[in-house]
């Protein structure tokens, strides 16, 4: 095993994120407003706030996840489909716990409900989460050097 892996710039793990949460906001408001029946600009709001809170969430997820990697041994790009599954469930756990109290005050939803919304969003995003993840990497892969073959 080599001595340094590279991983991903902070201009990088910008364009990652933003592209993430653009390409997702997109998404979930063509679907929120059909499944909730609610007007766009009420969705929309709650859309951006909820993306705001995501945005921070993600940058420092995925820095802590890719550092976990890397003493680990592992090159964050090349994680293994466990690698992504344990990625996108973990930073899915995270936004949910935080945004629970969120549709709870603003969709005026019972814990229930509010838990029931967090759920299927929760599948949608992790469902997301491991095809973009996995489309940018592809996309976008982080140059390594002196790397033996990770197999």
């Amino acid at each position: 095993m080599s001595a340094h892996i590279s991983i991903r710039s902070k201009k990088d793990r910008l364009r990652y994120t933003i592209s993430f949460e653009l390409f997702f906001t997109l998404l979930l408001m063509l679907l929120g407003t059909w499944v909730t029946k609610r007007q766009a600009a009420d969705l929309g709001l709650l859309v951006a706030l909820l993306t705001a809170k995501a945005m921070i969430i993600n940058l420092l997820y995925n820095l802590l996840f890719d550092k976990m990697d890397v003493r680990a041994g592992r090159i964050p790009t090349q994680r293994k489909v466990s690698g992504r599954i344990a990625h996108a469930l973990g930073l899915e756990f995270s936004l949910a716990v935080t945004s629970l109290p969120i549709y709870m005050w603003w969709l005026e939803y019972s814990f229930f409900q509010a838990l029931m919304t967090n759920f299927l969003l929760i599948l949608l995003a992790m469902i997301y989460t491991f095809l973009f993840s996995w489309s940018y990497d592809h996309l976008f892969p982080v140059r390594q050097s002196n790397i033996v073959d990770p197999v």
